[in-house]
C-alpha cells in the first residue's frame, strides 16, 4: 500500500475506516531514510479516516522536526480537509 521511491512515498489504494488503523505507523522508518514527500495519486477511495491519516502523519514528521510535502490529494480528500476546516494543516496548494 505505501511503496518507496527515494523521498517519496506513493500511497496507493483504500484510505478508508478500514485501512487506516494499519498504516497509521507506515511512515516511521521511510521518515528516518530520507522520504519528504507523500503522493496520493495510487490513492482509489477515501473517506473522513484519510483526512485523520494525513493529519497524523505531518505530525509523526513534525516531531521528528521533519517537513513533508502532501502530494497529489484526491479531490474528495481536499473536499473533506476543507469541510472539517482543516485543510490548512494539510498544507494544500493548487495542484
Amino acid at each position: 500500500m505505501i511503496q518507496s521511491d527515494g523521498e517519496t512515498l506513493r500511497v496507493e489504494g483504500a484510505l478508508t475506516i478500514e485501512t487506516v488503523p494499519g498504516l497509521v505507523d507506515a511512515i516511521g522508518d521511510h521518515l528516518e531514510q530520507g522520504a519528504r514527500r507523500i503522493d496520493f495519486s495510487g490513492v482509489t477511495d477515501v473517506d473522513s479516516a484519510a483526512v485523520a491519516l494525513a493529519i497524523e502523519w505531518l505530525r509523526q514528521a513534525a516531531v521528528k522536526n521533519i517537513l513533508i510535502e502532501l502530494t497529489n490529494l484526491p479531490v474528495v480528500l481536499r473536499n473533506l480537509a476543507n469541510l472539517y476546516g482543516v485543510a490548512d494543516l494539510l498544507q494544500l496548494v493548487a495542484e
